[in-house]
């Protein structure tokens, strides 16, 4: 009993003094800790815990909570702007070789973004090609613009600048726009569902129709009724220009069109197939035309002909030499075969009168007549009949 009163006591006073020394701690902040726990923990060796040591007056203040969600917010919000303007504006690419050297005082041909598909669609490095500008900074419009890859534009464009323009002169306007067929489309060839992808797919071909001059005439390169001249020159220019070149006579899906690519192939082979035509006749010729008279001569139909016609004859006559002698044979036969009987039946001692007589109608009696042949055509006939 004593000795839990003895306990019970000191737990009161444990109690009723840690406040007092809370108190105390809190009106002196620089008061010495360590010897008051100290002795408190030999006073009261139940309350012997450790307390944290006071923080030096030297070490940063540390920040609130509210200081901190601020500064934590701000940060997200930067760190999401600079990430979403990463992923919006992504690094420009390297501009090509063609792109740099493609500028605006050789052709109008803003920079398009690749296009990827559908299948083998597409290419990189695309422009959209809207113009041409001349030497004497002249523009020559492309209408409708065509979409294709830079290298294709700036062939185009020192095609025109080069060549068409100064040919164009002879007619007695300069060139103002060029008649764009077709361009980029994701298509096989020729348009057939399943071929080959074309080089149109490929954004590496135009199809060019004519050129329109200042003075509003239109030159179309498949119509023959244009100047032949001009229209050759424009073949050897494109023929030097492209890797292919197709035209009228080439397949009927050019007839009314020129089609131009730089497709590559094996040992650069090149492709130029387009047949510059004359024009047609306006009216139809009834009679065929007077054979030239430096012509070839028709020999072998001609020695043919005369060959087939000297053999015929030829078979003729000699069918009716061998009916001619047949009928001869025939007739000296039965005379032969009589004469003999007229001489047995004469007298032995004939007189003068009668030799003279027989001498007249036989002068060579030493020659005998031939023998009678029989005829190979009636035995032929006979053979017939004996065959049916």
């Amino acid at each position: 009993m004593v000795s839990a009163t003895a306990t019970a006591v000191a737990l009161s006073c444990l109690m009723a003094g840690a406040p007092a020394v809370a108190r105390s701690r809190a009106a002196d902040p620089s008061h010495d800790r360590v010897p008051a726990a100290a002795a408190a923990q030999r006073q009261h060796p139940v309350a012997a815990v450790p307390l944290p040591r006071p923080r030096p007056e030297s070490a940063p203040q540390p920040a609130s909570r509210e200081q901190t969600k601020d500064a934590a917010r701000d940060e997200g919000t930067e760190g999401g702007k600079e990430g979403a303007k990463e992923v919006k504006a992504p690094a420009p690419p390297q501009s090509s070789a063609c792109r740099i050297a493609l500028t605006e005082e050789i052709a109008i041909a803003p920079s398009i973004p690749p296009i990827k598909g559908p299948g083998a669609c597409g290419g990189d490095d695309l422009v959209r090609l809207e113009a041409v500008v001349l030497p004497d900074k002249r523009r020559v419009a492309v209408t409708p613009a065509a979409v294709m890859r830079c290298t294709m534009a700036s062939t185009v464009a020192n095609w025109v600048r080069n060549d068409v323009a100064p040919l164009v002169v002879r007619l007695g306007s300069p060139i103002a726009a060029l008649d764009n067929f077709d361009s980029y489309q994701c298509r096989g060839r020729n348009n057939v569902a399943g071929a080959q992808m074309s080089e149109h797919g490929r954004a590496n071909a135009l199809d060019v129709r004519g050129f329109k001059l200042a003075d509003g005439r239109m030159i179309e390169l498949t119509d023959r009724t244009q100047p032949r001249d001009l229209r050759e020159a424009v073949l050897h220019s494109v023929c030097t220009h492209f890797s292919t070149v197709l035209g009228p006579d080439s397949d009927w899906y050019h007839e009314d069109h020129i089609h131009l690519d730089l497709a590559e192939r094996r040992s650069n082979y090149r492709i130029c197939q387009w047949d510059v035509l004359d024009p047609l006749p306006k009216i139809a010729p009834l009679m065929p035309a007077v054979r030239p008279d430096d012509a070839p001569p028709r020999e072998t139909a001609d020695a043919e002909e005369e060959a087939k016609a000297g053999t015929k004859e030829g078979a003729k006559e000699g069918t009716k030499q061998e009916a001619k002698g047949e009928k001869a044979a025939g007739r000296a036969g039965p005379r032969g075969a009589a004469e003999p009987d007229a001489r047995k039946a004469a007298p032995s001692e004939p007189s003068s009168g009668d030799a003279a007589a027989a001498e007249a109608e036989d002068p060579e009696p030493a020659t005998p007549p031939p023998p009678p042949q029989p005829a190979p055509a009636k035995g032929g006939k006979k053979k017939h009949k004996s065959k049916s």
